[in-house]
């Protein structure tokens, strides 16, 4: 099974409220990029990598008027792509949802989020002292995490969370005294969240369930000063430690080596500097209990993987469609993974677009 984790910068902006393509030469939300342009590189990329499952960073909105899945379904309806179905978590305010694309013909997949005295379900507030002022803190997600059931070819079960961790730019600040205050509390709050989700990690891991954890954390080692502030950052906290810690490569090497060339998943640019600035954002966490089926992470990197740099095509449609790049994990789960699967699989009928529960 290869599954992959791409957050697509305003995804949403290609799509009209129907959920049709808005496939012409008006301008995406990207930077000197029409939306023809980058609906075509992300339907390469879509295409090339080949992946069963995606988890969709930045999906498009649902409301009132917008669809995710109407919007995804179409986007793989016109690029013939085999992950055809689509499923979505708690919706949100931010028009970034959290998606999944899988192909039904290898896959079964369904939103099963869960809950626990110390991990509420991603959708409520999560009750923690930020400030050490013992005042109990309520905590939202702006984009809670989504929780699926899948099931590989009906006879692997596994838990998969997509996550994307609130930014912790501190927007609104009119001073340096502001832009700091803001920025630890925007860390706090990112803290906090890691914490929640780590908690529900280890619930998965009591009961013996496979977890993959994939998304764009918005975190790493040595991304700011605040990491030494804190001591950890929320990557290591979701991560865990000893027997119990979830193993992403990249995450490995970025965390043993702070000093020198580290991975990268994303390329933003630094206007005021005129330049380009990269980072390690994107990861896909596995439970140890899938360590021996891991048979290779890879990033997508047009300029850092030597088989992307080496298709002109491949690495201009990475450049076109997003400031970040896909990662994909493939696993050997045709062997006995130790996981038996439940009585009834999870439903893959795509929810209907006009806002029933199902397609007839």
């Amino acid at each position: 099974m290869r599954i992959a984790t791409y957050n697509i910068e305003w995804f949403d902006a290609l799509f009209d409220d129907d959920g049709r393509l808005l496939d012409n030469g008006g301008w995406s939300g990207r930077r000197d990029v029409t939306r023809a342009e980058q609906i075509a590189a992300l339907g390469h990329v879509f295409r090339t990598m080949d992946a069963d499952a995606v988890m969709v960073i930045e999906a498009p909105d649902t409301n009132r008027r917008r669809n995710t899945i109407a919007a995804l379904q179409t986007f793989a309806e016109a690029f013939d792509l085999r992950t055809s179905h689509a499923r979505m978590g708690f919706p949100n305010a931010t028009q970034q949802e959290i998606a999944l694309l899988f192909d039904p013909a290898m896959i079964a997949a369904r939103h099963a989020p869960a809950e626990a005295e110390d991990a509420p379900r991603f959708d409520l507030s999560f009750g923690i002292d930020l400030d050490i002022d013992a005042t109990r803190d309520e905590v939202e997600f702006s984009k809670p995490p989504f929780e699926v059931a899948l099931r590989w070819r009906n006879r692997v079960d596994l838990r998969l969370i997509g996550a994307h961790l609130k930014s912790k730019a501190p927007h609104g600040a009119r001073s340096r005294d502001e832009m700091m205050r803001f920025s630890i509390a925007n860390r706090r709050k990112q803290l906090a969240q890691a914490i929640w989700l780590r908690r529900r990690i280890e619930g998965h891991l009591a009961q013996g369930d496979p977890v993959i954890v994939l998304g764009d954390l918005n975190d790493g080692p040595g991304l700011d000063e605040f990491e030494a502030l804190f001591g950890r950052s929320s990557l290591e906290i979701v991560m865990g430690h000893g027997a119990e810690a979830l193993f992403d490569p990249h995450a490995h090497q970025a965390l043993s080596q702070r000093v020198g060339a580290q991975p990268a998943t994303a390329r933003f640019m630094i206007a005021p500097d005129n330049r380009y600035l990269q980072a390690l954002l994107d990861y896909i966490l596995i439970s140890p209990d899938l360590r021996d089926r891991a048979r290779g992470w890879r990033i997508w990197h047009p300029f850092d993987d030597p088989v992307c740099w080496r298709d002109p095509v491949l690495r201009e449609a990475l450049l076109m469609a997003s400031d970040h790049f896909p990662v994909t994990l493939d696993l050997d789960l045709d062997g006995d993974a130790g996981c038996d699967p439940q009585d009834d699989p999870p439903d893959v009928t795509p929810r209907d677009p006009d806002g029933g529960d199902a397609l007839a």
